[in-house]
């Protein structure tokens, strides 16, 4: 990455896409455009229709583009769901160098030998997060660079997913005219935005409440430890809504975004509005308190599953807490909702930059945080991963067609070239 460079996150969730991009300054990190975009095609958190899931993917990144004045040619991917699995690995290497000095080029080979795992063949790894390097018996280590020694360890986390997950969403990007830079599990990369590295290194569980699930992730001594995602969120109090005032799904979410609360002794009884019910022309008038006494409970609800899960996985009390992201926690009441029902501490996470101020934006700014991490890393061992992006008008005529981008992206070997020749084999 130069210094002065272009990277773009592409968050594709169940109610928006987002295009955020971000500028890498003389080592300074900025937020300087933002794309949305309802999202079609997706329930759950899962593609179900890819024609419509790549226009939503168009419409996101067409706004952000007319917003900075910039053409975006490649993007970073987050990706999440219930097919995410991890697993711990160990990979060792013998020091290559003559004088015995960790370089870059041992690094990545000891990474590459801890990939080297049994997987079932629906499954593809993702990434390989290290959790500690040992040099010569020596560990703890979280940067052997430079360090003298002759055998060097990784115990690390592998991130693997559903290929047929993974194919779907590249397959929609490349459709768009994209070409992926790299795939980001999106509750790796919001919890380096959002974690301090106490909460990180003592324990502490990171929820992200989205519209059509809520991922779980559990950070102990210092790196990612569990994941898991349930099948509730904000779309589920969009639905009470709506069958608890007898209005259409549309009015539910307009009501829920504008008069939303989600703690009935925190709601205003003064605070009206009214609602066309279903089979009426009439309007119907409601207060702020009667649509609290809808919400509240399925929020209860939610934490409750989360508290369920987490001790399901095996965890009980983590001194770091629960920390939550998600469009579903900008809603007045959450926090002491959450604090209720968790009976720990409990904070919500907002990205700190002009913009993008909102707990729904933690994860497309934590993609983003998770590209500018690695590739300074990368560029500390000497190479060299500029973005491709650049700022030039934006001319989408001229822009390379779905069908050039997935041939020109196929040629180039790496993860999607492995993944593409994966699924060759079921031809």
């Amino acid at each position: 990455m130069s210094n002065n460079d272009i990277i773009v996150s592409l968050d594709i969730g169940t109610s928006k896409v987002r295009a955020i991009i971000g500028e890498v300054n003389n080592g300074t990190f900025n937020i300087i455009g933002v794309g949305s975009a309802d999202s079609e095609g997706i329930r759950k958190g899962a593609i179900v229709d890819i024609d419509q899931t790549v226009q939503s993917i168009r419409s996101a990144v067409d706004h952000a583009e007319r917003m900075v004045g910039i053409q975006i040619s490649e993007v970073y991917v987050g990706i999440s769901g219930n097919h995410i699995g991890l697993q711990s690995s160990h990979g060792v290497v013998a020091v290559s160098n003559e004088d015995r000095e960790i370089g870059e080029e041992d690094i990545d080979r000891v990474l590459k030998a801890a990939e080297v795992v049994a997987l079932p063949p629906d499954r593809e790894i993702i990434d390989v997060v290290a959790k500690q390097f040992v040099v010569d018996g020596l560990e703890g280590i979280s940067d052997p660079r430079g360090m003298i020694g002759v055998r060097l360890e990784v115990e690390a986390t592998i991130i693997t997913g559903a290929k047929t997950a993974i194919h779907n969403l590249l397959r929609c990007v490349e459709k768009s005219g994209l070409k992926v830079k790299d795939l980001v599990l999106i509750p790796l990369g919001a919890g380096q935005l959002a974690l301090s590295k106490d909460e990180k290194t003592m324990g502490s569980v990171l929820v992200d409440v989205g519209a059509g699930s809520t991922t779980l992730a559990v950070f102990e001594g210092g790196s990612i430890a569990a994941t898991s995602t349930l099948p509730v969120g904000g779309d589920f109090v969009t639905n009470d809504i709506a069958y608890g005032l007898r209005t259409l799904t549309d009015q539910a979410e307009k009501v829920k975004l504008k008069y939303g609360c989600a703690l009935i002794e925190s709601a205003a009884h003064e605070v009206t509005f009214k609602v066309t019910r279903i089979g009426s022309n009439v309007d119907k008038e409601f207060t702020q308190e009667d649509l609290a006494a809808i919400i509240e409970p399925r929020v209860q609800e939610i934490f409750q599953l989360v508290r369920q899960e987490i001790k399901r996985l095996g965890y009980s009390e983590l001194p770091g807490g629960y920390i939550l992201t998600g469009g579903t926690m900008s809603m007045p009441g959450v926090l002491q909702v959450a604090q209720n029902e968790l009976a720990t501490s409990v904070r919500i996470a907002v990205p700190d930059f002009i913009g993008v101020r909102d707990p729904g934006y933690c994860s497309g700014v934590g993609i983003l945080h998770n590209a500018i991490r690695n590739v300074r890393v990368r560029n500390t061992g000497g190479s060299n991963n500029s973005s491709g992006n650049s700022k030039k008008p934006v001319n989408r005529a001229k822009q390379q067609n779905p069908v050039a981008a997935t041939q020109e992206t196929s040629q180039k070997p790496g993860f999607i070239e492995r993944l593409k020749k994966m699924f060759s084999e079921f031809i």
